[in-house]
């Protein structure tokens, strides 16, 4: 039913919200609207968040847009479908029927080769933040390491080049996909299969920034996108206009950007290892990210391409770690507010019930009397976050804290396991998962 709201009153405003359906985790839902120009899909999906929280108020139910709220089960993004068009319909990333079409495509994703090579870092900045540290690399979204995936026949066609060969010559076929079942037909599949293990994988005629997080605006990512690649298109433009030819120009853009692509399975214990032989960063946490965005050639794009100023690019630094220092401190406080207010209440209660057969209790005492340790360790980790700097905090927060909220969870999750169902304070996840079901 709320699924069903939120359509009706995205299409009422204009939104053309054409797909809904459920996604892998228990009451985990996606919807996906047709394509727009970058400006009008940032505020349909800006405000398809504040439709979701006030239909599903009306409910009596509670929309999480964190990347990450249940342990061990899928996390959430967003996937941003992104494309450059001219104002007369051709579109860089689409294969093309003709031979201005095949130029262009070839030509742009040399653009985009350039840009996540050169621009690394920022692009992982663009999806930096305390929710999706927990969700990048997990197996179920791309790793925090930023790499290009073409297909593996455009790969191909990207060695001829570089070797000498033409622009032309990729063929740009769909194929037919067998179902494995001998009743059922084969069916029509994209040019190219898209890798669900990478970051920016191609899909026919768009390439899809996987690793965006789902309570992230769209309108950031997407302003890092379209910068990298006018990046690209700067630099190709400048090869050209001092006098190297078109194919040479690509040829020299794509041999010294190479090693951004990647065709293989980026969840794989070998492509951190592989990443870093090519000089590609493994940026995995907010504060090691963020830590690159004020380098000097950031901000020389930036300035560049008359974006930000020095000034401003120092200031969104500032703003993300803020961000990520705020996000951070109140889950902390949150903890070990929940352990003091409740927990510790109703693991005695639980105790209390075992005073006259201790043998029934087990190792009760000693567990919930570990939650009260853990609590306690958590507090003074608090108590010492206030650094010199932002930097120095927000990395504290991360390797100091982090870790001592996972020991006082896992003492938590024990716990749950032994205290009486009535007892215990908060909703266990079969009920935040499937009770509105009931």
């Amino acid at each position: 039913q709320l699924m069903d709201n939120a359509q009706a009153i995205m299409l009422n405003v204009g939104c053309a919200m054409a797909v809904r359906h459920n996604e892998v985790a228990p009451a985990q839902h996606e919807m996906s609207p047709v394509f727009a120009v970058a400006n009008q899909s940032a505020d349909s999906n800006a405000f398809f968040m504040e439709v979701m929280n006030r239909e599903a108020s009306k409910l009596g139910l509670q929309v999480l847009f964190h990347e990450k709220p249940f342990a061990g089960i899928n996390g959430s993004g967003k996937h941003a479908n992104w494309s450059i068009g001219t104002d007369t319909g051709l579109n860089f990333f689409y294969p093309g029927k003709n031979e201005e079409g095949a130029l262009l495509f070839v030509t742009a994703i040399a653009c985009l080769a350039y840009g996540l090579s050169k621009h690394n870092e920022l692009v992982r900045c663009a999806v930096a933040h305390a929710g999706n540290d927990h969700r990048l690399g997990a197996q179920e979204a791309p790793p925090a390491i930023i790499s290009l995936y073409p297909g593996t026949g455009f790969e191909s066609h990207v060695e001829s080049i570089i070797g000498g060969g033409p622009l032309l010559g990729y063929k740009a076929e769909k194929k037919k996909q067998s179902t494995g079942s001998c009743p059922a037909m084969p069916i029509e599949a994209p040019i190219e299969d898209r890798n669900r293990t990478a970051p920016f994988p191609f899909c026919g005629n768009r390439f899809e920034f996987r690793a965006v997080g789902s309570s992230q605006n769209c309108s950031f990512p997407i302003m890092i996108c379209n910068t990298i690649m006018a990046s690209g298109m700067a630099h190709l433009s400048g090869l050209i206009e001092k006098g190297m030819s078109h194919r040479d120009a690509v040829a020299q853009v794509y041999k010294e950007n190479k090693h951004i692509i990647f065709t293989g399975n980026g969840y794989s214990a070998e492509w951190p290892v592989e990443a870093a032989k090519r000089g590609l960063p493994n940026l995995n946490t907010t504060p090691k990210a963020v830590a690159t965005w004020n380098s000097a050639k950031n901000k020389a794009v930036f300035e560049q391409m008359k974006i930000y100023t020095p000034e401003e690019t120092e200031a969104r630094a500032e703003v993300m770690l803020e961000a990520y220092i705020t996000s951070m401190s109140v889950e902390a406080d949150t903890m070990v507010e929940m352990m003091e207010t409740a927990m510790y209440a109703a693991c005695a209660k639980d105790l209390e019930k075992y005073k006259t057969l201790p043998k029934l209790a087990g190792n009760r005492q000693a567990i919930y009397e570990s939650i009260v340790t853990e609590t306690e360790k958590l507090k003074a980790v608090i108590q010492a976050k206030h650094k010199p700097s932002l930097e120095e905090e927000a990395t504290y927060l991360c390797d100091v804290l982090k870790p001592q909220m996972a020991a006082l969870r896992e003492v938590v999750d024990k716990a749950e396991g032994l205290i009486e169902k009535a007892l215990y304070p908060f909703p266990t996840y079969e009920t935040l998962l499937y009770s509105h079901h009931f």
